[in-house]
């Protein structure tokens, strides 16, 4: 246990104070109300059952058949606006994914489905986490499933976040 407050400007770190507590949690409350991670979604799907959102793949169709997460559904961004009336329930939140951490597709079909008037979040990683954290997929080719990259899940029993 630290019991000395550090110089603020001793470090880069702490060249900018901290949030206050009150500031911190309301900021990490907002994220958490925007976004979910792939762990979580897949926990939630996996449990059988309704699991209360709808998963959206925003990825063009070349992008889907490549792989995708199964039981998502496929409606590419540019699309939204004249489809997502037609697909999904502005009742039940929607949760969406593109590529990966470098691709804000998931942002832009977020952002498109919220001024439509949806409930939205975003999965963090996308498609590119999801296969990466072992979980299986749908291609073309049918399904699919790699070994968990050990950088991003755990090779053993859950990560306890």
């Amino acid at each position: 246990m630290i019991t000395t407050a550090p110089t603020l400007a001793s470090n880069s770190v702490l060249r900018v104070a901290p949030a206050s507590p009150a500031e911190a949690a309301a900021h990490f409350r907002a994220s958490l109300a925007l976004y979910a991670d792939v762990s979580d979604v897949a926990a939630a799907l996996a449990a059988g059952g309704d699991p209360g959102f709808v998963l959206l793949d925003s990825r063009s169709t070349e992008s889907w058949d490549q792989g995708h997460i199964p039981g998502a559904v496929h409606l590419p961004t540019a699309l939204i606006p004249e489809r997502a009336a037609g697909l999904l329930d502005p009742a039940v939140p929607v949760v969406t994914y593109c590529w990966g951490p470098g691709c804000n597709g998931a942002s832009r079909a977020a952002l498109a489905l919220a001024e439509l008037g949806y409930r939205v979040k975003e999965m963090l990683g996308g498609f590119e986490y999801w296969a990466r954290e072992g979980f299986a997929y749908e291609s073309r080719q049918g399904a699919e499933r790699r070994a968990a990259d050990p950088l991003t899940a755990p090779v053993t029993g859950a990560c306890g976040c």
